[in-house]
């Protein structure tokens, strides 16, 4: 059967994929933050998965403020980068894995969980930057990705509890897939930031750094934050961090951090960075 062995978050700065394609990764500002990743890029080489499910949200490109769906679940073969106004980023073709999706849209819905399903898509920043973080910029992805977008732009955004459950939900249905696939889950988004209004630039790392320790060790708990909550301590874009809580509940009860990495400022942006590992991955 497959199994998801282990998990991911990291934020998704648009201006970190530009530092990226415009060669600006040692300059003075950039370098400290690409060098929080060298860990995860040389773990990554050697632990490729067959299928990551990548949580993210999108940022008005594959959806408008006139439609915007809590949950989407991109089900086609393929995802090409979007154009967000300064043309598609220079980056592979998103390869997805259609079965896998469809199996996970049926026992996702059927668990109770009211999905969109998405047969075309194109992908932003919200998704590519997180790939390029860990991947650099290859010919093509090593990994199948099933990207999976949540609101977190318009109010009501899906509460951490819900996020964490579906979480649950998620490691359910993979495991009833009737392939043996190593599978891998990202949540990106966050940490702290917040881009407008009299608080704009705000930063918590002492937030930010009981957030990962709870992520780690205390999931639960951190699942009955509530949204007020993450827009006073972790600014109004901070609610993105409910996305990091599906990775959590996917991963099951108990997991190893294996790497954590946290840096200030990233274009305005507290950049948080964790790997952890499923307690119940075989050795």
């Amino acid at each position: 059967m497959a199994r998801i062995t282990h998990g991911l978050t990291t934020s998704h700065i648009p201006a970190v994929g530009a530092a990226i394609d415009l060669g600006k990764t040692q300059e003075p500002y950039w370098k400290p933050l690409f060098d929080g990743y060298e860990w995860t890029k040389a773990w990554a080489k050697e632990n490729v998965p067959d299928v990551i499910i990548l949580v993210y949200n999108d940022h008005a490109s594959a959806f408008t403020p006139e439609v915007v769906p809590t949950f989407a679940l991109g089900c086609a073969d393929e995802f090409p980068p979007a154009d967000e106004g300064y043309g598609p980023r220079p980056v592979p073709v998103v390869q997805g894995r259609a079965d896998l999706a469809a199996h996970l849209a049926e026992g996702l819905i059927l668990d109770e969980f009211d999905l969109t399903l998405m047969y075309a898509m194109e992908v932003d920043h919200g998704l590519t930057v997180p790939l390029s973080l860990v991947y650099g910029q290859p010919a093509a992805w090593p990994a199948r990705v099933i990207p999976f977008a949540v609101n977190v732009v318009q109010y009501p955004p899906p509460t951490a509890h819900r996020c964490f459950m579906l979480g649950k939900a998620i490691r359910r249905a993979v495991e009833r897939f009737d392939e043996n696939l190593n599978v891998h889950i990202w949540g990106t988004g966050g940490m702290s930031h917040q881009l407008q209004g009299p608080r704009a630039g705000f930063i918590n790392t002492p937030w930010d750094t009981a957030f990962l320790d709870r992520l780690v060790k205390d999931p639960d708990s951190l699942a009955q934050v509530k949204h007020l909550e993450f827009v006073r301590e972790a600014g109004a874009e901070g609610i993105e961090l409910v996305m990091w809580l599906i990775m959590r509940g996917a991963l099951g009860p108990e997991s190893e951090e294996l790497y954590r990495f946290y840096h200030v400022p990233g274009s305005n942006t507290a950049v948080g960075h964790i790997v952890l590992q499923s307690a119940e991955t075989p050795l």
